[in-house]
């Protein structure tokens, strides 16, 4: 799971029902999809993100056929440039869904939670160490209150949340690196997932030829759930790039704190995941560092009239 970045477009001057229900679409989706996960947890994670990869092929590209939007990733297919930052993309969000799908079957939902959280202050940070972009006071309060809370995490637990650190670093690269795409969000995605492709098929072929697979090999179950993570992988980033068109940058910027909080709902009543002193210290310094950030992003988007 994750938030993706907002793609190259215009802010539009208004939001528009249609673009909210999208992407409110997109994150209730995102939020739900732990319970999905696990329901697979006891299928190896390397083997649902291949299936995840495998099964999203054709629903991003029926959905670019129907778009008649083609032509733009053939360009990009014959662009060595833009195959390479593809390649790139496609790696680290491979790296991020490894993760996240190991956190939900190991019981490290909150740490997921916690991750998706700390997304937007890491992608802050990143701006500003590697291109330079300044940080106001609210948004350096913010930055330094969610270090101290994986510092308190780390001292009080006596390990630190690597899980959460994981999934926070390869989603902020990758957002980093889809801003270089040269090409459209829907696009990207099925670039991304064409070039895991190759390497998803051989993987899932070494499994059937070893008796390790849990595809198409008596239980039904299985086979439909790893069917289905193409649908629960494509679905939401489609919801979301529709979305993202129709509303203002500040709109989806508060919106993306809905799928981290669904998720730590589900974490905690459903999965039943302890949430000791440590969390009951740690996730309130995020929550407060993220309406530091959130204030701090308004005011930004106001002055420059988004």
């Amino acid at each position: 799971m994750r938030t993706p970045p907002a793609p190259n477009v215009q802010a539009p001057s208004g939001d528009t029902p249609q673009g909210l229900g999208f992407a409110l679409g997109a994150y209730i989706l995102w939020g739900f999809l732990p319970l999905y996960l696990k329901a697979v947890s006891h299928i190896p994670a390397a083997e649902v993100v291949a299936h995840r990869i495998i099964w999203a092929v054709p629903i991003a590209g029926a959905l670019l056929i129907a778009l008649g939007r083609t032509r733009d990733l053939r360009t990009a297919l014959r662009s060595p440039r833009t195959l390479a930052m593809g390649c790139v993309t496609a790696g680290l969000i491979t790296i991020n869904w490894g993760i996240y799908v190991w956190a939900i079957a190991e019981n490290r939902a909150l740490d997921a939670a916690l991750g998706y959280y700390i997304n937007p202050l890491f992608s802050v940070a990143l701006g500003a160490l590697l291109l330079g972009e300044k940080l106001d006071r609210l948004q350096l309060a913010a930055v330094g209150l969610a270090l101290c809370a994986v510092v308190v995490l780390a001292a009080t637990l006596g390990s630190v949340p690597w899980a959460a650190i994981a999934i926070t670093v390869s989603w902020g690269f990758y957002a980093l690196a889809k801003k270089q795409l040269p090409i459209g969000p829907n696009q990207g995605f099925l670039l991304e997932v064409l070039i895991l492709l190759v390497p998803a098929l051989a993987y899932v072929g070494y499994l059937n030829t070893t008796g390790q697979s849990h595809f198409a090999t008596g239980d039904a179950r299985d086979t439909w759930l790893l069917l289905g993570c193409g649908v629960v992988t494509a679905v939401p980033l489609i919801l979301y790039a529709n979305g993202a068109k129709r509303l203002r940058l500040t709109t989806i910027g508060v919106l993306q704190y809905v799928a981290p909080t669904m998720i730590f709902l589900v974490a905690v009543f459903v999965f039943q995941e302890p949430f000791g002193q440590a969390r009951m210290i740690a996730f309130p310094m995020i929550w407060g560092a993220l309406v530091l950030y959130t204030i701090s992003m308004i005011r930004q988007m106001r002055g420059r009239g988004a």
